[in-house]
């Protein structure tokens, strides 16, 4: 994957994260992933409404941190971990990144190798 692809990821992690609320629903399912946990229970234990936590949750799936399994007649979540590791090391991999020198001295819209370079930030 590309540079540029890797942090159009990370920013759109960084949006599903940046919400509390969806912050809380990581942390709750992930502090009980022996639980099976439907959005209503979800819902309870959040305090807020049902299609609110359907829509932090459809937010979350999107991003693949989080993955359902439907069983007649509720759905229940669960935090991808694999999915969530990998998006971690992205993210890891970007802050190094972002530490870097660049080769040109940040100057890429006089670049040369503008089209082909991995240092290129998103505009």
């Amino acid at each position: 994957m590309s540079m540029r692809k890797e942090i159009l990821e990370v920013s759109e992690i960084f949006k599903a994260l940046s919400d509390p609320t969806r912050l809380r629903l990581i942390r709750l399912l992930a502090s009980n992933m022996e639980e099976k946990l439907c959005v209503v229970d979800l819902a309870a234990k959040l305090g807020v409404s049902q299609p609110a936590t359907s829509q932090h949750l459809k937010i979350l799936k999107n991003v693949n941190i989080l993955y359902s399994k439907k069983e007649r007649p509720k759905i229940y979540y669960f935090l991808n971990l694999v999915e969530f590791r990998r998006q971690k090391k992205l993210v890891d991999k970007l802050y190094e990144f972002a530490f870097t020198r660049c080769s040109q001295g940040g100057q890429c819209e006089e670049c040369p190798f503008r089209d082909d370079c991995e240092d290129v930030s998103i505009e």
